[in-house]
């Protein structure tokens, strides 16, 4: 009779919170955000931001990695491959502007997704923080400021 030791691989094991930290630090090494400061520093408050809002582990790495695809930081090949699961696969996914893509048709894709909404939700109260709009030219603030404002009324959270 065989038997199969311990450390045998079998299925790939889920990327720990931080193996998805760490994926996604390195994907966007050396960008930058809006006002020069290490994009690392983005996905951090986001997924900190999902973690204090009642977020799980799935939406905590979706958080990491929500903008990954979309800056081609990481492939969707990268994404469908990767030891994540479905749930956080499709958070990332509904999270991912599309070239061209409406406000309106992005913001119902959040809203039909389980789990994408919180984690949006962290994402566009750290792009709007005040402080970190202040440090940027009046008009590309102004026209933040409204892109957000829009956004969170498509997804319903200005009520």
């Amino acid at each position: 009779m065989s038997s199969t030791p311990s450390s045998a691989p079998g299925p790939a094991e889920p990327l720990s919170l931080p193996d998805v930290e760490a994926v996604a630090r390195a994907a966007h090494a050396g960008q930058t955000d809006k006002a020069g400061r290490p994009y690392a520093e983005h996905l951090l408050a986001v997924a900190e931001g999902v973690r204090r809002r009642g977020g799980d582990d799935e939406q905590i790495a979706a958080a990491w990695l929500h903008d990954a695809v979309e800056d081609d930081a990481l492939s969707e090949r990268w994404l469908r491959e990767a030891a994540l699961s479905p749930r956080t696969k499709d958070i990332v996914r509904a999270l991912t502007k599309r070239a061209g893509e409406p406000p309106e048709a992005y913001a119902a894709r959040i809203l039909a997704t389980p789990g994408a909404l919180l984690v949006k939700e962290a994402d566009l109260a750290h792009n709007a923080d005040p402080a970190r709009l202040a440090v940027l030219d009046g008009p590309t603030r102004a026209r933040l400021t409204g892109k957000y404002a829009r956004m969170r009324a498509l997804l319903g959270l200005d009520g």
